[in-house]
């Protein structure tokens, strides 16, 4: 057990850790071994461990942290993201990480971690437990980018729902960072619903607006339909009350609470 506070320390580690440690690399290989067989730590995957408490018999470190060990300078991204923050609507059996040097798919613990390509470090804060997470204002800009890694844009616009306050410089910086004129005008009509809670700038809004092009599109592939209309505003085709989205889905939750179990 003389190194098992370190590890518990650590959360998360490699087999060079442990060398690091003890001093050899054979000795790092005994104890690994001898470790798992004792249940004090656990494989995740190919050279990469976590420590075990003695206590719950469940892994030291949360799934943020086990994702931002996934690969060198990983991070939880997208909806995961949100998660961490404590502002999604749903939790998910997924846990995304962005890494520059790519990793398998893999799951542990009932939970698939999934590698995405990371484009830019910018909005990635390190936190306690040895997560490393990206910002708010990061996460928005990511998640609507990329809808379906954000659960789709009802759960999307739920995890906004509850954020009390962007920046809106941070929101500019990561729009530029994607350079994307398609995101600016998904951001800018979005967002603009949202004005008001985010106490975002009109600046804001008018930079998003210098960016929209002539060119019309559909803000997403999975609205095209008899609600969607053209918001000259943004030059999207989008739905005429944004915001119903959510509310549908809450009247067909409250018409499941209502609606009795079948007997069995």
């Amino acid at each position: 057990m003389k190194y098992y506070e370190r590890l518990i320390e650590l959360g998360c580690f490699t087999r060079d850790d442990v060398e690091a440690m003890c001093g050899n690399r054979e000795t790092a290989h005994s104890i690994i071994e001898a470790y798992k067989k004792k249940g004090w730590i656990a494989s995740v995957r190919r050279n990469l461990f976590v420590a075990m408490s003695l206590e719950t018999k469940q892994p030291v470190p949360t799934r943020f942290a086990i994702a931002s060990n996934a690969a060198p300078g990983a991070y939880v991204c997208y909806h995961s993201a949100f998660e961490y923050h404590g502002l999604a609507n749903q939790v998910y059996h997924e846990v995304y990480a962005a890494a520059k040097s790519r990793f398998r798919t893999f799951e542990y613990y009932g939970l698939t971690y999934r590698y995405v390509q990371s484009f830019s470090e910018n909005g990635v804060e390190s936190m306690a437990g040895g997560a490393r997470v990206t910002d708010l204002e990061r996460t928005v800009i990511d998640c609507l980018n990329d809808f379906d890694k954000a659960g789709g844009l009802d759960e999307l616009l739920r995890c906004i729902e509850m954020i009390p306050y962007l920046e809106s410089n941070k929101l500019l910086e990561y729009l530029s960072g994607y350079n994307k004129l398609f995101l600016y005008q998904k951001t800018g009509f979005v967002l603009e619903h949202f004005k008001n809670q985010l106490k975002l700038t009109n600046d804001f809004f008018t930079k998003c607006q210098s960016k929209v092009p002539n060119s019309k599109r559909y803000m997403s592939g999975d609205i095209q339909t008899a609600s969607t209309v053209l918001n000259k505003t943004w030059g999207l085709y989008a739905p005429k009350n944004l915001l119903t989205i959510t509310k549908k889905g809450d009247c067909v939750n409250e018409k499941a609470k209502k609606e009795p179990e079948p007997e069995r």
